[in-house]
């Protein structure tokens, strides 16, 4: 009978891997990925053509740029490999010279965009340049090592000098039976012995590296997420252009200024040579007395997939001037044939009527043009019949206006006492300008708004021989406000990916060694794409229905499909169902904090906390130092 040896290991014959190899590998995996890269991003942004000629000017200017790096590559790998340790500590001085070459990079590029040397106040953009920079050559020389690490490890795992020569273990019959049987025996306990203890800390590096390389994933799918977050910003810019093409043929945002009273004057000025001349000059006289009813009607206009909010309204201004002269103005030199009533107005598109004011129980029609432009530059304004007769008495006026406009209605307070009140149908308004509300209410049906001023509230009179003040610093009114800005709520949602993409990540990681199944890295990026499309879902879904409605679909489909996909690998629907619960779990917590407001940040740093407390307690059964040691048979979930 044949007598056979259980030996641990054979060496074999195997290429012989160089620093230059190895450095090269690496760089062409980095380049080839940012390459591709940029030509994707290109590809959104420009037609295919465009996208080419970037593509090859990307490609040359950034094999160019990274000449340095592969350089240094060269130079520092048989350092590293020559260090004494493990294979799994020479992995780590890999890592982190990577990422000090690519931070290098991303100081350089961030001075490139912001100049040298810059101001104080830019580092924000410097700091963020360079760490989105940074980002994204992390991610390229992430997938470069991922692609090269069977290789990078054959390499730190090669003897100095040519490969060993296979060991041929194989003896003839009658020399194996000049053998000891004890010798034997004692040979295979050894054999097993080291082979346990080779397992063991082949295990713990194994699970090592896989954690190093999990984490470096999670980083590597932010780069999606950047892109998801350009995409809403451009849907949102379209969304923006949409309403301000609509608008501009409606009528824009409207900011209506109290009728006001123009009397011009002469004053005699002497000149130099001591001829005297005269100079025209003007007074502005403002109501006394000011009341403005008013009430706003909304209409959503549809373009292509958008809706505009535009609005109609109707107000009436009533109150009185009381005709009044300063003292240093002779009363002889008022030009009263020349006096105007005047009021300003943003958009004269939006006049639906002509406005007619009743003044001292006259009608006038006002027509386009001021004559001045110190408290409006664009308005209506009408010659008016005044005489001397008229100084000291009160004049009353009615004035009814019928405007239209686009989401935001503005009034100028330009009189001594006044009150607003305005009222509408529109349950959503944002109450904006210098001044809020003194009292409003606010239901399912509409709003109703009431503002009061006195001459105290004002730092100015009724007489006025000019208006030094920016009536913009005095406006007020209301804003209607789309009630489901679908666009706000989707960068919300994007701005926690890192929170989706991580805790999943860690869930599979800590799953498939509970359960003995290795996730490939791979898998992890399908993984992660998969949670990267449902904000793509998110938002091509929600401009069509309510957020609401289109977050529960694209979560319920994100869901299944990592819930399906983890049932086919674990071969295990009790494993799908947790995935199926904690992702669930998961998008439900994202979905109070994008609806919450004040509290998001409280509610968020509870939830984390409970979320961290129960991936302790799940794994605290795991012997990170010695897996072999964990249960022989896939741990129940």
């Amino acid at each position: 009978m044949y007598i056979y040896f259980e030996i641990q290991s054979t060496f074999e014959m195997n290429e012989k891997l160089t620093d230059n190899k190895i450095a090269t590998s690496i760089w062409l995996g980095a380049w080839i990925t940012f390459s591709l890269g940029v030509f994707v991003f290109a590809l959104a942004a420009a037609d295919v053509p465009g996208a080419l000629f970037f593509l090859f000017g990307s490609a040359i200017a950034s094999c160019i740029g990274s000449a340095p790096a592969l350089v240094v590559l060269n130079f520092v790998l048989k350092p590293i490999k020559r260090k004494q340790g493990s294979v799994l500590s020479k992995f780590t001085w890999l890592v982190l010279l990577l990422f000090f070459i690519t931070l290098l990079y991303g100081i350089a590029a961030a001075f490139i965009d912001q100049g040298f040397p810059f101001s104080p106040s830019q580092w924000q953009s410097f700091l963020s340049t360079m760490l989105i920079c940074t980002g994204i050559l992390v991610a390229c020389n992430a997938v470069a090592f991922v692609l090269n690490f069977h290789k990078i490890a054959q390499y730190f795992s090669q003897l100095e000098g040519e490969a060993e020569p296979a060991i041929d273990y194989s003896m003839d019959y009658k020399d194996s039976i000049a053998i000891p049987q004890n010798q034997i025996k004692t040979n295979m306990e050894t054999s097993r012995e080291f082979q346990q203890n080779s397992q063991q800390q082949s295990s713990s590096n194994k699970i090592m590296i896989k954690a190093i390389i999990t984490g470096v994933l999670i980083l590597a799918m932010l780069i999606p997420s950047l892109f998801v977050s350009s995409l809403v910003t451009e849907r949102e810019q379209r969304q923006k252009e949409v309403v301000q093409e609509v608008s501009s043929k409606w009528a824009l945002r409207q900011t209506v200024t109290a009728p006001y009273l123009f009397i011009p004057y002469t004053v005699s000025q002497t000149a130099k040579d001591g001829k005297v001349t005269k100079v025209q000059e003007h007074l502005l006289l403002l109501p006394e007395n000011l009341s403005v009813e008013g009430s706003i009607t909304p209409e959503e206009r549809p373009r292509s997939i958008y809706k505009v909010l535009l609005y109609k309204s109707s107000t009436t201004s009533k109150g009185n001037f009381l005709l009044q002269i300063p003292k240093d103005i002779d009363t002889a030199s008022l030009q009263l044939s020349e006096a105007r009533i005047c009021m300003g107005i943003t958009d004269f598109k939006g006049i639906e009527e002509k406005i007619i004011i009743n003044l001292n129980g006259n009608n006038y029609d006002l027509g386009a043009g001021l004559p001045t432009g110190e408290i409006d530059t664009t308005g209506l304004s009408a010659q008016i019949n005044l005489s001397l007769s008229d100084i000291g008495k009160s004049i009353t006026f009615n004035m009814p206006i019928k405007i239209k406009g686009s989401e935001q209605l503005h009034f100028v307070p330009l009189a001594g006492n006044s009150r607003f009140n305005i009222q509408s149908t529109w349950n959503s308004p944002s109450f904006d300008g210098n001044v809020l509300p003194g009292e409003r209410t606010v239901t399912d049906s509409g709003f109703t708004a009431q503002w009061t001023f006195s001459k105290a509230n004002l730092p100015f009179g009724t007489m006025l021989k000019d208006f030094k003040f920016g009536k913009e610093n005095f406006a007020f009114g209301v804003t209607m406000v789309q009630p489901a800005d679908q666009y706000a709520k989707t960068m919300r949602s994007v701005k926690y990916a890192i929170l989706f993409i991580g805790l999943t990540f860690c869930l599979f990681f800590i799953i498939e060694l509970m359960q003995k199944r290795p996730f490939h890295p791979v898998q992890y990026v399908l993984v992660g794409l998969a949670m990267t499309i449902f904000y793509t879902l998110l938002l091509s879904i929600s401009e069509f229905i309510l957020f609401n409605i289109a977050y529960l679909i694209s979560a319920l489909a994100t869901v299944m499909l990592i819930t399906f996909y983890a049932k086919g690998h674990f071969k295990s629907w009790k494993v799908a169902m947790v995935f199926t619960g904690i992702l669930g779990g998961l998008y439900s917590f994202i979905f109070v904090l994008i609806s919450l407001e004040d509290t998001a940040l409280l509610v968020g740093s509870i939830g984390l906390f409970v979320v961290l407390a129960i991936v302790m307690y799940v794994s605290r059964k795991i012997n990170w130092y010695n897996p072999l040691l964990n249960n022989a048979q896939p741990e129940a979930i």
